[in-house]
């Protein structure tokens, strides 16, 4: 009976699976008229993107927000941490943006092209032009592998990954696999990026894979980050030097990657402190962390501050010059590390802070600047960082959360892809904050 029902139960699964593709492709695109005007538009159909989008239907209706997305499909990115470590597959990461837009929601397959602010109206790349009552930006931030001489091309050779695209994090599995002995290289930009653990997470992982398959002593393990601190968080920070120490890791800080030789297995690193200064370092295995950016269409616009990120006022993440502009995640000026943690945590605000808009009232709800890294540090522990503006630790839970926790590292694989999935995308998960007060009894 077992042996037949298993079949049939993923069969239904699939079935259902490609009902609800169906179903929202229905909704999202020829199933409704494209209109030129709409009370809210979103811009990116990223996890901000989305999960604003299904917030805002509940408030003003379906009929009445479109989102700009030009991408197929959509990827849960945390995971690809893991898909380089030969932990989870990528295709688990992705799913068909259709199937994640909410129903009934006017899905504008394009990009941005322009902003006119000033009179509330967005133009497409297709030469199309959208006017909004209230703007929601949520454009993400851009990879720059080719401010790195010799990349992207150099990708094509073996030996070299990177974790941040969807190209390349199988190429980091397979140099790792394939790892015989020498220098094993992993890489911090000197630019804001997203998930600013990322970049050591994999050195971790790396470490404990070789040691499991027997060549950590053939390995020489070097981490060349381009900030003077190993972790932005002290508490954290502190124990993930006790790691590196006791796993005989090499860290260098304010080393920053310039160059890829991929042809001779050669990365060039200038020493940030002593301008002029460069290291050539052979490697057997190269992980690279892009520098990153703002969106390029946001440049010249009147939504831009000095450096090109959208300009926000930090607690309310309304725009500083308009105020019917909103924005969230990876694109805005908001100074705290860019997660989907973080993410989750300003939908919340966000949602608030339009609704009394709506209504022609003050915003009365702050973000605190709430951001997470599970910071994982072997194929079955986590050190779970939780903090604020500030850089102070804001931990959900009622322990000692820079320990590494086997608990966490399932948090990390298991639990939170199933929050982000029906949880923040479905516009009803807003980070732990209620949580957080339970489990500290109101203290926190």
């Amino acid at each position: 009976m077992a042996g037949t029902l298993y079949p049939q139960l993923l069969l239904s699964r699939q079935y259902c699976r490609v009902i609800s593709v169906i179903h929202s492709q229905i909704h999202t695109s020829s199933g409704l008229a494209f209109k030129d005007h709409y009370k809210v538009l979103v811009l990116g159909g990223g996890s901000g993107g989305i999960a604003m989008a299904a917030r805002m239907k509940r408030k003003v209706g379906a009929e009445n927000v479109a989102i700009v997305e030009p991408s197929e499909m959509h990827y849960y990115q945390p995971i690809w941490t893991l898909v380089g470590a030969g932990a989870k597959k990528v295709a688990s990461s992705g799913r068909p943006t259709a199937s994640v837009i909410p129903s009934g929601v006017m899905w504008v397959k394009s990009k941005v092209a322009e902003f006119d602010s000033q009179n509330n109206t967005v133009w497409m790349d297709s030469g199309k032009k959208i006017s909004y009552d209230y703007l929601i930006v949520a454009l993400g931030l851009e990879l720059h592998y080719e401010k790195i001489k010799g990349l992207p091309e150099g990708f094509e050779h073996p030996k070299i990954g990177s974790n941040y695209s969807l190209q390349t994090v199988e190429k980091t599995w397979n140099a790792l696999k394939n790892f015989k002995e020498g220098n094993a290289v992993f890489t911090f930009p000197n630019t804001p990026i997203k998930c600013a653990g990322a970049p050591q997470k994999i050195m971790y992982l790396s470490d404990a894979f070789l040691r499991k398959t027997g060549k950590r002593s053939k390995a020489n393990i070097i981490f060349n980050t381009s900030l003077p601190v190993l972790f932005g968080v002290k508490k954290y920070a502190d124990a993930l030097w006790e790691i590196v120490k006791s796993r005989d890791l090499n860290v260098n800080l304010r080393h920053n990657l310039i160059e890829v030789r991929a042809d001779k297995r050669e990365a060039v690193f200038e020493n940030l402190d002593k301008p002029g200064e460069t290291k050539v370092l052979e490697y057997e295995l190269l992980h690279v962390t892009p520098p990153m950016g703002p969106p390029a269409v946001l440049k010249g616009s009147s939504l831009e501050d000095a450096d090109g990120w959208l300009d926000l006022n930090k607690d309310t993440l309304q725009h500083m010059k308009y105020s019917n502009v909103f924005g969230i995640g990876d694109c805005t000026n908001l100074p705290t590390s860019k997660t989907a943690a973080a993410v989750a945590a300003q939908s919340a605000v966000l949602d608030r802070t339009v609704s009394r808009i709506l209504k022609k009232q003050m915003p009365d709800k702050t973000y605190n600047g709430y951001t997470s890294c599970p910071l994982v540090t072997s194929y079955n522990t986590v050190i779970l960082a939780e903090f604020d503006y500030d850089g102070q630790p804001l931990e959900t839970f009622p322990v000692d959360q820079s320990k590494e926790s086997r608990i966490m590292y399932h948090m990390k694989a298991d639990v939170m892809p199933h929050l982000y999935w029906h949880g923040l995308l479905k516009g009803i998960w807003g980070g732990p904050g209620p949580y957080r007060t339970i489990m500290h009894l109101g203290m926190k």
